[in-house]
């Protein structure tokens, strides 16, 4: 792995339920249980796939015209089987709208393909998440 290619945060517990995770850059984002207004580390996946896709449409797109609307719904549903808990039937549903102009019909036209090109190959998210990749869970020395 290279320096380029690697990737991490570090999750800290900060009370009960309650956690915060650090990316190398110094950004934070709280999270916990779903016991107060935080996001949970569930919709923290969800906000990643919309969030992922977002970032590829919105460079794809703005190019051409500054969309008067963007916004990405996405959705799941939190399931227990003999797989374990998990979730099925994920969807990301883009609305977004132009304004008028030329600039805005090109942006218009490529919106889907933006969309299709970023969920088939550019959204390391979604495609981690479709692929399959493993996780491995250690225990480290404190």
């Amino acid at each position: 792995m290279s320096e380029k290619s690697a990737r991490s945060v570090t999750v800290e517990r900060t009370g009960t339920g309650h956690f915060v995770a650090t990316n190398a850059r110094g950004g934070t984002i709280s999270f916990g249980t779903g016991s107060d207004s935080e996001f949970t580390p569930v919709e923290l996946l969800l906000a990643a796939l919309g969030g992922c896709t977002a970032v590829d449409v919105d460079l794809a797109t703005t190019r051409h015209a500054e969309p008067d609307a963007f916004s990405v719904q996405v959705s799941g549903n939190k399931v227990n089987d003999e797989l374990g808990n998990r979730l099925t039937d994920l969807a990301v549903a883009f609305t977004v709208t132009f304004p008028d102009g030329e600039g805005a019909d090109r942006a218009r036209t490529i919106l889907p393909r933006a969309v299709k090109t970023s969920h088939d190959r550019l959204c390391t998210v979604s495609r981690t998440v479709e692929i399959g990749t493993p996780v491995t869970a250690t225990v480290e020395d404190a």
